[in-house]
């Protein structure tokens, strides 16, 4: 985009080697007045007007092939040097368009010069000889960019964006001088262009403000259950300790919140294993009906005491998927012990192994609840750390809020995808998609309300 507006208005043509018709044109007026005054000599002197016409036409094959005299070559050279500065050179240009950052070249005016494709592709149209301030708003930069082409020294900058949505950027502003100014960099003297390079930091700081939370959120799960022990504790050591009911009572209380912490504790560490390891795709084939049945069967006294069902669906023959077979049945217990826990009240779960419903190339866990489900407005936030429902019902159900951001990090492990569809009074289905070899990518949750459940079977 930018090298095709260049070479439309490309002012160089206007400075190539000058030709004769093209000296004679710039000298056009005094030869007019060489012309009048050769007119006048005849009419009132009576010098022959073939003496007049030669002198006129030798003093225009002087100018048109004569060499040109110093001061006019020097005020060409000004005048390329001039066209140096307001645009960039070819080498210039490909050494930014090989920077994977948006970056934009700019005059000392604030004129943008040249961007490179990042800049085109983040943000949108850019038209070179439009202020730099049309593609970048923020007010911090535009100082910024003032005082590196006054000082002529280079600045860096960080700054906030709200809309649409919060973002978090760095700017790094560089002077650049062409070859040939008497002072470069020094004394006052404005910069020909200046380099402005973006880096979008919003990822680095959300996964920085993600661990701060996980510590903070870490160790007040953990301050909760050490203050009630401590708390009971006390007074089993003080006016308790001759009471036998209220000891018995404490006592349980005690081993509830003991057993609270030992959960929470094994899951921040089971979800350390997995981080430490999230970039590693296993290399071992597992079947994934042997792992459906094996949860089934594991969590089946889970459900006998809930009052639910567990109705598995799956192919005759194996399934072999790549995978660690470990962490998939610690994927596929979780989601069947959030659905148990979480969806009582529709009496039952499904858990089937399919063909994945578009193109049929990859294999899909489903796990499918009948209870009251979730609100729209909680599925994005499903798979953060400690995030929850309901606070209360998750604590009565002893879940520690870490996993579904076990299960997300364990598919992100796999290279697979986990989906939700969920319907207020008709339960939620989770749906595990195996993407085999796919690329890499982060595992995400995707929406999928517009989509209405199945009807659940007879």
């Amino acid at each position: 985009m930018s090298q095709t507006n260049d070479s439309q208005t490309d002012p160089m043509a206007e400075y190539l080697p000058a030709t004769p018709w093209t000296r004679v044109t710039e000298a056009r007026w005094p030869i007019v007045a060489i012309a009048i005054l050769a007119l006048l000599a005849n009419a009132f002197y009576q010098v022959p007007g073939v003496v007049c016409g030669a002198v006129v036409i030798g003093l225009t094959g002087m100018i048109a092939y004569l060499p040109r005299k110093a001061r006019t070559r020097k005020l060409q050279a000004v005048k390329q040097r001039r066209l140096r500065r307001m645009w960039p050179g070819t080498g210039m240009k490909l050494t930014v368009d090989a920077l994977p950052n948006p970056c934009f070249v700019a005059d000392g005016r604030g004129i943008t010069r040249y961007v490179n494709e990042a800049a085109s592709k983040f943000y949108g149209a850019v038209k070179p000889g439009d202020p730099l301030s049309f593609s970048l708003r923020a007010p911090s930069l535009l100082e910024a960019f003032d005082r590196v082409c006054v000082e002529g020294r280079p600045a860096q900058i960080t700054w906030t964006e709200k809309v649409p949505t919060e973002a978090w950027f760095e700017a790094h502003l560089a002077p650049i001088y062409m070859p040939g100014q008497a002072e470069q960099g020094g004394g006052g003297a404005a910069p020909d262009f200046v380099l402005v390079v973006i880096q979008n930091q919003t990822e680095q700081r959300r996964l920085e403000r993600m661990r701060t939370d996980f510590v903070a959120n870490a160790s007040h799960e953990l301050r909760t259950p050490l203050a009630s022990l401590t708390g009971f504790i006390e007074t089993l050591q003080g006016p308790a300790k001759d009471d036998t009911d209220a000891r018995n009572r404490f006592l349980a209380i005690m081993l509830e919140q003991s057993g609270r912490m030992r959960r929470l504790i094994d899951d921040i560490l089971s979800l350390s294993r997995i981080e430490l390891k999230a970039h590693v795709q296993p290399a071992e084939k597992t079947d994934l009906v042997e792992i459906v049945r094996h949860s089934a069967d594991a969590l089946a006294p889970l459900a006998r005491e809930l009052g639910l069902e567990v109705h598995t669906e799956s192919p005759d023959t194996p399934v072999m998927i790549r995978g660690d077979r470990d962490e998939l049945i610690q994927v596929t217990e979780n989601l069947l012990e959030n659905a148990l826990k979480y969806g009582s009240q529709g009496k039952r779960v499904d858990l089937v192994v399919k063909r994945q419903e578009t193109g049929g190339k990859h294999w899909c866990l489903q796990v499918r609840d009948y209870g009251e489900g979730i609100p729209a407005e909680h599925l994005p936030r499903l798979t953060e750390r400690f995030y929850r429902v309901d606070v209360a019902s998750s604590r009565a159900m002893k879940g520690t809020g870490l996993g579904l951001a076990i299960v997300k990090h364990i598919l992100t492990r796999h290279r697979a995808r986990i989906e939700v569809a969920s319907e207020l009074g008709k339960g939620a289905t989770f749906s595990v998609v195996f993407a085999g070899e796919l690329p890499h990518q982060e595992s995400d949750i995707e929406l999928a309300l517009s989509v209405p459940l199945p009807e659940q079977a007879e």
